[in-house]
């Protein structure tokens, strides 16, 4: 039971530069893309030229969300005039992962009949350019430029998103817009009001980043807030076209300049041995010399004992000598020293028994590793422990 099908809304109007091509922005939406079960299944819409796998240059897609409508809109140039544009639209829904695809045929004619030469581009700051693209919205802010301007035709010619003109990704936060670019063209002199901005005084506070004073910005700031230093306006009719003198691209064909001769297949033999002399044995003798002359630097021109006893003077060699053999004495008389343990040391007795708790360190331990103050044995002969008495004696 899926049978998908597409609603298209379109909203067009004229271009004015030379009065070629026009606006136009087509609105995507399935109303039975979805099964029985729900009627809320998030869905996307991928578009590109049937045979391509992109959008033509001049035809921009946005949906912000997949319960949104998806907005095909742009401006197409005089050479897309009398060219049938085919768009193939796929729709995808995310839950039932079912798919649906048609074809949608946009036809761009010429518009020589409505010439426009007098545009002009708005900022706007606090709408995307999604919201720009309703036909409320467009209409309203068509409505109050057509009241500061007060031309006889007046018609959207662009509209573009500030990413697209190198504008940052806004935070998430205070409910914050990424703004919009929207070009209008008339078929009369811009007002006073815009020329505004043109004054000296107006060039010097947006040079500072200060809003310029302009008389008719309270006619728009009701609903959309215009950033007057990023307005631009151009008159095509003084426009001077530059001609670029572009190189002749020819017929694509080399001159003939007559038949390849590859090189002969009987090559003559080389001989490389000088090469090998040069990149081989030239480095290696020098590094052999280099390691010959650090050997012998390191290893045969050493001093030695003996040399250096040589050039030493006697009472040098008798001093030394004299400190070697006191050191020596010292060392074999400090394992033989006979002093007394420290009191920490003594036994003493058992408050309740009265037997003797041996000391610390036996008769036979070892006092060579000990301090001065612990290196004496035979405490028990040298020290004697008076003994408990009776009480009667």
């Amino acid at each position: 039971n899926f049978v998908p099908w597409f609603w298209y809304g379109s909203v067009c109007a004229i271009l004015g530069e030379k009065g070629l091509g026009l606006y136009c922005q087509i609105k995507i939406r399935t109303n039975n893309l979805t099964t029985s079960d729900s009627s809320n299944d998030p869905i996307t819409f991928n578009t590109n030229l049937k045979g391509y796998p992109d959008r033509p240059g001049w035809l921009r897609y946005i949906q912000r969300t997949s319960h949104s409508d998806g907005v095909l809109y742009g401006s197409p140039t005089a050479e897309h005039v009398g060219k049938p544009t085919i768009i193939e639209i796929t729709a995808y829904n995310k839950r039932t992962f079912e798919t649906a695809r048609h074809n949608l045929v946009i036809n761009i004619m010429s518009t020589e009949e409505f010439p426009l030469p007098y545009q002009a581009e708005f900022f706007i700051k606090n709408i995307n350019v999604e919201e720009m693209l309703a036909s409320e919205v467009l209409g309203d802010f068509l409505g109050a430029v057509k009241n500061v301007w007060q031309p006889e035709r007046l018609n959207a010619i662009n509209i573009t998103s500030a990413l697209d003109r190198g504008g940052r990704v806004p935070l998430p936060i205070n409910d914050l817009k990424e703004g919009v670019y929207v070009m209008v063209g008339a078929d009369v002199q811009f007002s006073s009001c815009l020329r505004e901005v043109e004054t000296p005084q107006n060039q010097l506070r947006c040079s500072q980043e200060m809003e310029p004073v302009i008389s008719c910005d309270k006619k728009f700031r009701a609903q959309f807030h215009i950033d007057w230093c990023k307005i631009s306006l151009v008159d095509i009719t003084k426009v001077v076209p530059v001609h670029s003198n572009r190189p002749d691209l020819g017929t694509g064909v080399l001159p003939d300049i007559g038949e390849y001769n590859p090189p002969s297949e009987s090559l003559k033999s080389r001989d490389y041995f000088a090469d090998f002399l040069i990149t081989l044995a030239v480095p290696s003798a020098v590094a052999l010399v280099l390691f010959i002359i650090l050997g012998y630097s390191l290893c045969c021109r050493r001093e030695g004992v003996e040399k250096r006893n040589m050039q030493t003077p006697d009472i040098q060699l008798v001093h030394h000598s004299s400190i070697q053999k006191s050191t020596k004495e010292l060392r074999s008389m400090s394992k033989n020293r006979e002093i007394s343990w420290p009191l920490s040391t003594l036994p003493v007795f058992h408050p309740v028994s009265g037997e003797v708790v041996p000391p610390i360190h036996p008769d036979n331990y070892e006092t060579t590793s000990m301090p001065l103050m612990q290196t004496q044995t035979n405490l028990q002969s040298q020290i004697q422990i008076p003994q408990q008495q009776s009480s009667g004696k």
